[in-house]
């Protein structure tokens, strides 16, 4: 069988939806005619978007010149914070950013449990806080 000519032809008929949609029957689908609720994703097609979303997640906090500065526990505390808040979100915390610039871990595990963030997902900031506060190993 000639899968590139299937692969167009249902590319053609079903289309090509990056973003979640309901399809005619009202079956959640994504991508060329996946139907969400019925099908869902392999594991392996869920960790191949969560290596995407990590890969996407610190090419944005390499930006922060900050960040690259930081032991590896902090990288990682910061990049889980950002790949739960958004890139954006994290930029919100300010004054944690502040503090990190001046090496004052202290006040910037504070400022990350001083939030709705932290209130909303409490177990997730207290253990990023508690590698936050790791000393370089």
């Amino acid at each position: 069988m000639n899968t590139i000519m299937l692969k167009e032809l249902l590319i053609k008929h079903e289309g090509l939806r990056l973003k979640p949609y309901r399809d005619t029957v009202g079956k959640l689908t994504i991508g060329v005619g996946r139907n969400l609720e019925g099908v869902g994703i392999s594991q392996e097609e869920a960790f191949y978007l969560l290596d995407n979303d990590i890969r996407q997640v610190i090419q944005q906090l390499d930006t922060i010149p900050i960040y690259s500065k930081l032991d590896p526990q902090k990288q990682i505390a910061l990049a889980d914070m950002a790949f739960n808040l958004g890139f954006n979100g994290i930029l919100k915390f300010k004054r944690m950013w502040a503090a990190l610039e001046t090496a004052d871990y202290v006040t910037a595990t504070r400022e990350m449990l001083n939030s709705v963030w932290a209130e909303g997902a409490p177990n997730r900031a207290q253990a990023l806080m508690n590698l936050m506060s790791k000393h370089n190993e």
